[in-house]
């Protein structure tokens, strides 16, 4: 497994990575995770079963918090080599992923790789829509090297597709119900927000950042005050327009990043969730969100547009409308009592939603490459053994 971000990084794809790290091992897999060094005095687990390596990296340009691991393809050759896995799996596409997949067709392991990120789409929000098409040409260039690239939806599936992406499959995202459900809501918590018993929170989780669309979410929330002027929003995340957003709600609680069950207390203590986001991959934290059994308003894409149901357990917006994104937002405050029914088959939805399959799956699909021939030139295709005890 080679992935520049994992746990205890807070972004959707280390969150991702360590599910599936976890579910590999709990079925007998032996999981190799190779990754950047996240602080100089990090120590790499060596365990039963699992052992991390740690490389070199950078920092990434206004993610600071987040590394890119430096190309490694020499020390990957060598270990390999003496300690050879049946499939090598790849999360993320910087030198360090480049140097993987190169390195595993070059050794004839077979390879998988994941698309986690729209990097491409993320271009023009930080002033170079310019390289647009040649960042959609390197990622396209870089999975096209593996055998499979797995994406979490069946609509990015067609849209990778269409953009001459080959051998992709559909492995889907579960969420963890145990831990985001309605039972953590906390009267305190809502308390110290200065929330009155009856009052209602407006939630938004997610990275601070331009990409995410939260302008839009401000313009919604002023738009929903004018029905219900005690609305309280809160925000969950860091990035680099907190102080932005600071100023254009200066009333708003930006609560700075938060996980597992404080995160959890969080979601659940709020009435009302907002997703502006256009450039989503997935969104595991729209799951999150009904899984916490809130009502939830969304464009109609990447999870969303995989699970929820318009008027039923949540509202769906026609993309990059922004205007009836502002309007709905307002109309699930104009009607209290939709938006709990909302929230509650939003959590039935989510319920069933859950993680040990997509590990089966993950598990089953990495066997049959495994099956089917290590030749990284050669589309694997998975079968049906089930067997275990893979090296990954």
């Amino acid at each position: 497994m080679v992935t520049e971000t994992f746990p205890p990084e807070i972004n959707g794809v280390a969150m991702t990575m360590g599910r599936m790290v976890g579910g590999l091992r709990a079925r007998g897999h032996q999981v190799q995770l190779i990754r950047p060094r996240q602080h100089s005095a990090e120590v790499a687990a060596d365990e039963p079963g699992f052992q991390e390596i740690l490389v070199s990296g950078f920092p990434i340009p206004r993610y600071d918090s987040l590394r890119m691991g430096l190309p490694a393809g020499a020390a990957l050759a060598r270990l390999w080599r003496v300690n050879r896995p049946d499939v090598v799996h790849v999360a993320t596409e910087g030198p360090l992923g480049w140097s993987a997949v190169s390195v595993a067709r070059r050794l004839g392991i077979a390879v998988a790789s994941d698309f986690h990120t729209n990097f491409h789409s993320y271009s023009r929000h930080y002033g170079i829509g310019w390289l647009r098409r040649p960042i959609e040409a390197y990622l396209r260039h870089f999975h096209n090297r593996a055998q499979v690239t797995l994406v979490p939806t069946d609509e990015l599936q067609r849209d990778l597709a269409k953009a001459g992406f080959r051998h992709v499959a559909v492995l889907s995202r579960g969420v963890d119900t145990k831990l985001f459900d309605p039972r953590w809501r906390d009267a305190a918590l809502r308390e110290s927000w200065g929330v009155e018993p009856k009052g209602r929170v407006v939630l938004l989780v997610g990275r601070l950042a331009p990409e995410k669309n939260l302008e839009l979410a401000i313009v919604a929330f002023h738009a929903m005050c004018a029905v219900d002027p005690s609305l309280r929003l809160v925000l969950v995340g860091d990035g680099p327009q907190r102080e932005t957003l600071r100023r254009r709600c200066p009333g708003a609680l930006l609560a700075g990043m938060r996980t597992g069950t404080e995160l959890a207390r969080f979601y659940a203590s709020a009435d009302l969730f907002l997703f502006p986001s256009l450039t989503e991959t997935f969104g595991n934290v729209t799951l999150e969100a009904m899984a916490s059994g809130l009502a939830v308003v969304a464009f109609d894409c990447a999870a969303a547009r995989a699970h929820v149901r318009d008027g039923i357990n949540g509202l769906l917006v026609p993309v990059a409308d922004a205007a009836r994104f502002v309007q709905r937002a307002t109309e699930l405050v104009a009607t209290p009592e939709k938006a709990v029914g909302l929230g509650r088959e939003a959590r039935a939805t989510a319920q069933a939603l859950d993680w040990e399959r997509i590990h089966d799956q993950f598990g089953d699909l990495l066997d049959g490459f495994a099956s089917n021939g290590r030749r990284a030139d050669r589309p694997g295709k998975p079968d049906d053994s089930g067997g275990a005890g893979l090296f990954v």
